[in-house]
Parts: structure tokens; sequence; C-alpha cells
């Protein structure tokens, strides 16, 4: 059995091992793969019956010029790089990573968060810079400094990620409300469920963690902005699209936003035309949300066991069926 993996650079750029993959069949591994050119990929897949992709889009076209293709497995829980339609015309089931990075996603949130707050980084390079050495007094600091205990953080999608930032956030003393579906475990005490416009207006921290849908996409414009608190911190770690970039970098630059974390990008990476990259307080990471060692290899982990299943006649986390 051939297996491709198209794009498996970010995944495993050395530090993790294709090894579960290669016990089940022989392994082509390309780092990248050009996304727009389509007789690349089609060369590529050739005569495989596994295609594992990242980014590397899988459209009707290729898979009609590949005809060999039984299976498609993400390296990834997003899957709109796939025709997940075309796949299940042909009975591919499309296989996706749901669940692995709901840790170090929570973590990197609160990250930002904390960066906005205490200017960690700004401060470090302040005291290696010798500000703080020739400061007269015994302390020093840069700037407004906030502390997170007593304010209300809104968390839009309170999915499992959601509700991890959100115990986070409770363990800072922050209060909790939500809005979107709520998948509640028995037994686990749910923050108050809010409509959009009363989660807007009450939090003092708004974080983004539902799934990019047309309905979802700009969630927050220039509109929805004049709804939020005056001055509220603004954090995304979900889909770079949730947001309409220019709104927020013209809020942030008019004093309505007091700040802004986003890890993920409408275009990625980041032009260097970005409104972003000069907005007051906005602090940008280069989409490491889900790059922790621990998180790669529940990934690859999550991978292999999905091609098993197929294998097995018994696939799992099927996203076209």
């Amino acid at each position: 059995m051939k297996i491709v993996i198209l794009d498996g650079y970010c995944l495993n750029p050395g530090d993790l091992r294709w090894d579960g993959f290669s016990a089940m069949g022989g392994v082509t591994v390309h780092d990248r793969t050009p996304v727009h050119d389509v007789e690349e990929i089609v060369r590529r897949i050739g005569d495989s019956e596994i295609v594992l992709t990242n980014k590397t889009p899988i459209t009707r076209v290729i898979l009609d010029r590949c005809p060999a293709v039984r299976y498609v497995g993400l390296l990834s829980t997003g899957y709109n790089v796939v025709d997940t339609e075309a796949a299940k015309e042909r009975g591919i089931p499309v296989c996706n990573v749901p669940g692995y990075g709901t840790a170090s996603v929570a973590q990197l949130t609160i990250a930002l968060l904390l960066e906005i707050c205490h200017r960690v980084g700004h401060h470090n390079r302040a005291v290696h810079e010798g500000r703080w050495s020739e400061s007269i007094d015994y302390c020093f600091w840069d700037g407004m400094l906030m502390e997170l205990a007593g304010k209300t953080m809104g968390i839009v999608g309170y999915g499992s990620i959601g509700q991890a930032v959100g115990k986070i956030a409770e363990a800072l003393g922050m209060t909790i409300i939500a809005t979107g579906p709520h998948p509640w475990k028995e037994g686990e005490r749910p923050a108050p469920c809010v409509p959009l416009k009363k989660l807007l207006a009450e939090s003092d921290v708004v974080s983004l963690h539902c799934p990019l849908f047309p309905e979802t996409k700009g969630l927050i414009n220039r509109e929805s902005i004049r709804e939020m608190k005056e001055g509220a911190i603004l954090l995304n770690t979900g889909r770079g699209p949730l947001i309409v970039e220019q709104d927020v970098a013209d809020a942030l630059n008019s004093g309505r936003l007091y700040a802004a974390g986003v890890d993920v990008t409408e275009t990625e990476p980041l032009p260097a035309d970005s409104p972003l990259l000069t907005a007051k307080n906005c602090v940008i990471t280069p989409h490491i949300a889900w790059a922790p060692l621990e998180a790669r290899q529940r990934l690859m982990d999550i991978a292999v066991a999905n091609l098993r299943a197929f294998l097995d006649g018994k696939p799992q986390n099927v996203v076209n069926l």
C-alpha cells in the first residue's frame, strides 16, 4: 500500500517519527507541496491509495485524476482544503484530527492575555537594554499594567477549547460568560449562556473559539465592535477570518479596543502590509497555539489511529458521512 504525505514539515520538522504510518505501508513524505500547482499535486499522489494532507488542497479535479485514492487523512482539525462531497461520491472517507490541541491552544490564549496585561516581553527587553539599571526607583514599569481578577471574560464558542480557557480564566479570578453550543458533561458547572450582543457588552475580555462558518466569518467587525465594552481586550486563537482585520486595527488605533492578541490571521503567513502589524497594542503570534511537541505528538498518534481504523474497516473521525 502506498501512502503519501503531501506537507509534513509543520507537523514534523524532525522531532517526531513517521513510523506509525510506515508500519502500514510504503510512505513518501514531502515537506511541502505547492498548493496552487495541480499538476504537481497529482504527480506526487500518483497511484497512492492513502493521501495525508494539512494545507494542500484535495479537489474534485485532483480526485478525478488520482483514481487509486481510497482514503484522505487530515493532519489537522480543519478540513476545508478537501472537497468532502467529491470524496463522498467516490466512497472515500475524509478523516480529521479533533481534540489534540485543547490544552495547548488554551495555554496560548491565556499567554496572549497575560502578555497584554503585564507586557512581559517588552519589560524583559527594557531590562536588557539597561532601562531598569538606569532607573532611580527600585522598580520600573513602562505603560499600564492590568490585573484580571474580578474582570469578565466572554467566550464565543464554548466547546472543549473554550471550556479549557474558561477554567484557567476562573483560576485567575475572572467571571466567565459564554455563547454558542454547550456540550456539557454530567456534573460540570456551566458558565452562564448569554446572547452574543449581551456577551460583547459585558465582557472585559472577548475570546474567540467558535468554528469558521459563513455565519461566523467577520463576526468581529466595525458594527460588533461598537457593541463591545469600550477598552475591551480581544483574543483570537480560533480562525483568522472570524475578525475583520482592518476594523479591529482601526478600533485599536482609536482606543475603542484596548488591545488584541491573535494567533491566527485571515491570510497566512501574515502579509507584510497587514493592518494588524501597525495597530496599537496588538500582540501577534505566528499560528503556534497547536505547535507544542506534546500536541503535535497527539495529532500524529490520532492520525495514525485514524488510518489503522480505516484499514480495519471501522473508520473514525469521518467528516464526510
